[in-house]
This record gives structure tokens, C-alpha cells and sequence, in this order.
């Protein structure tokens, strides 16, 4: 649970005395640090926390009921234990600061739910959003993909292939 005790004071003192290594846009690098700044500015340019944000704009409209960061007791008794690559059973993270970077929880039919909606399949009050995200590119960080908003974009043997992964410690989602 490396991030649990990194607080937003503490990301807000490590970016206060940050100097870029190079200029804005001349290179693409995914950043998990770039996700949680996005995140947490988002939610204070709303004036609410990061998963109050989410579930308004997002898992709220989208019917995602079982999509959150923090759980109910109900959510909680269903969650799957993660585990390390002995097979072991691990605490799952805490991502207090790092929110914006991967620390909602969600069930397999939510995923499903969100996936349908994004790629256009369910008429949702997002559709406008979400054919947008894939609209927008810029060259990514291997040879031929490129970075959408939010998705990996790479080319396949039958067309375009729109992905994103994740995992924290025991767990991940693609």
C-alpha cells in the first residue's frame, strides 16, 4: 500500500518544486502523476472531492452503482482479494493523493456497463463525451499508437484497437 500515507499536501509541495525536463507536448510519457494532478484539479475547480465529481458526472449518469472509490459494507463484503504473483493474499492500495490515477473500484458488469457506453453501443447522456475521447489523438509512446483521451489507441490486423490497463498492487483491469 505504497501511496496510502502520501497526502494531496505533500503532491502539492512535490509539484510546487518541479522543473520539467523538457517542454510541454514535445514528447508523450503516461503518467500516473499526471492522472492524479488532472484528478485533483478537476475536483477543486468543481469545489468537491474527486469521487463526488465522478459520481455526478460520470458513474451517476451512466447507471454505475457499483463504481466507487470509497465502499459501502456492502461493496466491501464483496471484494475480491487481491493477491500478489505467489498467490498470496494482499491489502488492496489506498490512493488518497492519486485518485485521478486509479482509485475507483468497480465490478465486472460496471466495467462492461462503461465500456458499452464509451465505444457508442448504449445512448447514455454522455454519448457527445465519450465519441469525443476517441477523436482526439496525438502520437503515443510506442512506434504507431496513439494517445486518445483516456485510451490507448493501436492498430490491429481488422482496424483500430482502443485499450487501457491498470493494476495496482494484486490488482489490474484491461
Amino acid at each position: 500500500n505504497p501511496l496510502a500515507g502520501y497526502t494531496v499536501g505533500q503532491l502539492h509541495a512535490f509539484m510546487s518544486g518541479y522543473e520539467l525536463t523538457r517542454d510541454i507536448g514535445s514528447k508523450f510519457e503516461y503518467s500516473n502523476l499526471g492522472g492524479a494532478l488532472l484528478g485533483e484539479a478537476l475536483a477543486g475547480r468543481a469545489g468537491s472531492s474527486y469521487e463526488t465529481l465522478l459520481r455526478a458526472e460520470i458513474t451517476d449518469p451512466l447507471k454505475l452503482e457499483h463504481t466507487r472509490i470509497a465502499l459501502s459494507p456492502e461493496m466491501q463484503a464483496r471484494f475480491a482479494t487481491p493477491h500478489n504473483t505467489l498467490r498470496e493474499p494482499v491489502s488492496p492500495w489506498d490512493m488518497p493523493a492519486f485518485a485521478g490515477s486509479g482509485a475507483l473500484r468497480s465490478t465486472a458488469q460496471d466495467l462492461v456497463t462503461f465500456l458499452a457506453a464509451d465505444l457508442g453501443y448504449l445512448d447514455t447522456p454522455l454519448s457527445a463525451a465519450c465519441a469525443a475521447m476517441a477523436k482526439v489523438r496525438r502520437p503515443g509512446e510506442n512506434s504507431g499508437d496513439q494517445q486518445a483521451l483516456g485510451w490507448i489507441v493501436s492498430t490491429g490486423k481488422t482496424g483500430e484497437i482502443l485499450w487501457h490497463g491498470g493494476a495496482t498492487g494484486g490488482s489490474s483491469a484491461f
